[in-house]
């Protein structure tokens, strides 16, 4: 299913990096993909991995055509957005054009802004530091919540609760506190095996 949003027109977008890897989580964990971590960010987490993408103004801005020509280059058709947070910015034009190359657009989202773009796949991932909007929740592929206290789970239930039956459901450690926590998330999984565990496996592999 591909959701779509009105068309903004943009040339440009900050980039803090782009690889070709492997997705590491979720429904797709293990399929070759394409990312581009776009700089900006107002959610703010305390135990984010890539603070360093928070001030979009230090990453250079780059034109959309050589993203996705670059993307291109490598033989993967599955393109991960991800940030930072993406949707601070206008997405219509990036997949529009990765479209027109062959790729699934798949985005990684808090969902604390405005939805933008056409997609093929979004994983949602709310923040308590700022609340997903209703229109991302509706159209989320999957919802992965970072497991980081036991109370995380009662606010996990709550945003399963306002997805739609389409979504896929995972819990997910938060890496510094993976040892305490996985064990909690598996049995807590086994209660309600409408879950599913995600982990950062390109951690464990040593890859990007």
């Amino acid at each position: 299913m591909s959701v779509i949003t009105t068309n903004i027109k943009t040339s440009t977008l900050p980039v803090m990096e782009s690889f070709y890897t492997l997705q590491g989580e979720g429904y797709y964990q293990g399929k070759a993909a394409y990312f581009i971590r776009l700089g900006g960010c107002d959610v703010g987490c305390h135990w984010c991995d890539v603070k360093e993408s928070w001030d979009a103004a230090k990453h250079p801005q780059r034109e959309i055509v050589d993203i996705v020509e670059e993307a291109a280059s490598h033989p993967g058709r599955l393109a991960v957005i991800t940030g930072g947070e993406p949707l601070m910015h206008h997405l219509d034009a990036l997949t529009k054009a990765l479209h027109k190359k062959g790729f699934r657009t798949h985005m990684e989202t808090s969902g604390s802004s405005p939805l933008s773009g056409s997609w093929d796949w979004i994983t949602l991932s709310p923040k308590k530091f700022k609340a997903p909007l209703p229109e991302v929740c509706r159209v989320a592929s999957e919802l992965k919540v970072v497991i980081f206290n036991k109370s995380d789970f009662a606010w996990a239930e709550k945003y399963a609760a306002l997805v739609g039956k389409q979504c896929k459901l995972y819990l997910a450690p938060e890496w510094d506190r993976s040892a305490e926590m996985t064990p909690l998330i598996i049995d807590y999984i086994k209660d309600h095996p409408e879950w599913g565990l995600s982990l950062q496996v390109h951690k464990y592999i040593n890859v990007p």
